[in-house]
């Protein structure tokens, strides 16, 4: 097969998944002590770490809104993540709009009406980079929040997919993203089936938007499985820890 070509004849992309297959993913709960909540995800050769902060006490005057907190965002890709080792500082443009975009996914999802006067802090650092850094920030960032006991409607699971020639591909790898066919970062509600993200900087014809939203759900809910498993594993452990130190105590 070409490496011009993303699908062989016998349908296997050219690491080996097919179509509609996600890639391998992990994810751990509480990496960083000192954080209020924290989670570290890996999608394939990509890896995130979000950590979050608060709510706690505005930093600015002006963020402290008398009826919901403040949602701040910072997002941040290591200089390592990639080949190019190229180091971006925060003013960074494309740094600023994935972090817009990860904030603009979590504003609705997130009670901020129960934290009045309060910010909470969200910061996330891609450490590699192969592909599809937008939707792993924000299933670890999901995860993170979690982890800090922040409300929130429901979980948020992100995927991106993409149309090449007549086939619809699931979860795109860094040279997968690096061609010029249509793809879109899908964020879903996996309980409702509610859309809180559909990202894409580049034309699609809306004859294929459909296959690709029910392939993009799809693959969200599959993920899903895989975050709600790890928060259920951790709640065990953590249940277990409290009842081993009661154990003790009574003694």
């Amino acid at each position: 097969m070409s490496r011009n070509e993303l699908i062989s004849p016998e349908g296997l992309r050219l690491d080996g998944r097919r179509a509609n297959e996600l890639r391998r993913h992990t994810a751990k709960l509480g990496p960083l002590s000192q954080a209020d909540g924290s989670a570290f995800l890996q999608h394939g050769h990509t890896k995130a770490l979000a950590a979050v902060y608060g709510p706690r006490e505005p930093r600015h005057r002006a963020h402290a809104m008398h009826d919901r907190a403040y949602l701040n965002i910072e997002f941040n890709i290591a200089p390592f993540a990639t080949g190019e080792r190229k180091k971006r500082n925060k003013s960074d443009k494309r740094l600023l709009e994935m972090a817009h975009f990860v904030k603009q996914t979590f504003e609705p999802v997130i009670m901020t009406r129960l934290y009045p006067r309060s910010q909470i802090d969200l910061y996330i650092q891609i450490l590699q980079d192969d592909g599809g850094a937008l939707h792993a920030a924000i299933n670890a960032s999901t995860l993170a929040l979690i982890h800090a006991g922040i409300p929130m409607k429901d979980y948020v699971c992100a995927v991106s997919v993409c149309c090449y020639k007549d086939a619809s591909l699931l979860d795109l790898n860094r040279m997968e993203e690096n061609t010029e066919h249509a793809d879109l970062t899908v964020a879903v509600l996996p309980k409702s089936g509610d859309i809180s993200l559909l990202q894409m900087e580049s034309r699609l014809h809306a004859d294929k938007l459909s296959d690709l939203m029910d392939l993009s759900i799809a693959g969200c809910r599959q993920i899903w499985k895989t975050l709600d498993g790890v928060v259920r594993e951790n709640g065990e452990e953590e249940q277990q820890k409290a009842s081993e130190v009661s154990m003790v105590l009574e003694k």
